[in-house]
């Protein structure tokens, strides 16, 4: 049976999932997750896609992105067979990495976009990789520390984050 079509154009929010095939882990260490950062860094801007929230969990990644000139299947076919390849290379292993192809649910821009960011960097205190929202603050690998000023990531749009949450820009440090 064919694949749907995915629903595309230039400006629409998407939340994408990876998943590890069989449902095995794509990050073994932080040394593969580093490396899907510094993708993400080569081929978000290469490509114009715009991301407001991530999360690294051992099998899976979640991104809230907005698809580019190009489409949300360009930038995610980049990145996600340039960290395949990374990922067998290190490892030793042939074959595919990820179940399937990537999943993306278009999202309503006002309705929708604060909850799905709140969703997606609390995924590491309900998975219980970290134990409270100090351990949060803290996680490298998840976009909450960015946007509360502790980190910087030259790929992620915390400003338009916070602005939708009516903050004007970061806060300051004696707040």
């Amino acid at each position: 049976m064919p694949r749907k079509s995915r629903i595309d154009a230039p400006g629409l929010l998407h939340h994408v999932m990876i998943r590890g095939i069989e449902r095995k882990p794509i990050f073994t260490d932080d040394q593969d997750r580093d490396a899907m950062m510094d993708r993400l860094a080569l081929v978000l801007p290469e490509t114009r896609t715009a991301c407001y929230a991530w999360v690294f969990m051992d099998n899976h990644a979640h991104f809230l992105f907005r698809s580019p000139p190009a489409g949300i299947s360009h930038a995610m076919r980049r990145l996600m067979t340039g960290y395949a390849g990374y990922f067998n290379r290190r490892h030793f292993r042939h074959g595919p990495l990820f179940q399937n192809r990537f999943k993306s649910v278009l999202c309503q821009e006002n309705a929708y976009f604060k909850e799905l960011v709140r969703y997606i960097h609390l995924n590491p205190l309900r998975a219980g990789a970290v134990s409270d929202l100090k351990g949060l603050a803290s996680h490298r690998y998840c976009g909450h520390r960015v946007l509360l000023g502790k980190s910087p990531c030259p790929w992620q749009d915390a400003d338009f984050v916070l602005a939708a949450y009516r903050f004007t820009g970061r806060p300051s440090k004696s707040q």
